[in-house]
């Protein structure tokens, strides 16, 4: 039988795809301003959120850890509220929340990945994004006088690290698929 996250491993390919879609925008466009910037980082947040949560709905009698897909997707909507319908708020808090956002989404997918080393392949890439992601809200949270312009740097180029690692693993897992469904008899 295959493994519920492996028939997802769209959603792994969505996230993947529109982290590095984020990153891309804000390298073109470094000199946004801060609104437009929290609002793409807040449209983004919500689309992650989303594709958290479902997957652990889609196939919620077959998942024992959905709980903790429901909480990441969770966490990151609350970020993402708080971006979207705050938009003044300064540029520190601004980089506050996504550190704290970068740093609990970072926990849950080392977590996440620790905790299904025996179920999938490729588990290494799902701790890996969560490596570089609580790398990154480390460094925020240790050089918040940066500026805003190293944020969105800083930014860009984590959100196109950790969605590459995420298509990286989505591609893994759609081998998995592949190949339990070839070996399958006819």
């Amino acid at each position: 039988m295959l493994n519920p996250l492996s028939r997802h491993w769209w959603a792994f390919l969505a996230r993947g795809l529109c982290a590095v879609a984020f990153g891309v925008l804000t390298w073109v466009w470094p000199d946004m301003t801060v609104r437009v910037g929290m609002v793409a980082f807040g449209a983004f947040a919500l689309a992650n959120g989303v594709l958290s949560i479902s997957k652990a709905v889609d196939s919620w009698e077959e998942k024992d850890d959905r709980w903790i897909f429901v909480l990441e997707g969770l966490l990151v909507i609350g970020f993402a509220i708080i971006t979207l319908f705050a938009p003044r708020v300064t540029a520190v808090a601004l980089l506050f929340y996504i550190a704290a956002w970068t740093l609990a989404m970072g926990l849950m997918e080392i977590v996440i990945a620790i905790r299904l080393r025996k179920e999938i392949e490729g588990e290494f890439w799902l701790f890996l994004a969560g490596l570089v992601s609580v790398v990154f809200a480390v460094l925020l949270l240790l050089f918040p006088g940066s500026g805003i312009l190293g944020l969105v740097w800083a930014l860009a180029t984590w959100a196109v690290v950790f969605g590459v690692l995420l298509v990286i693993l989505a591609l893994r897992l759609l081998g998995q698929v592949r190949r339990t469904k070839a070996s399958r008899p006819a």
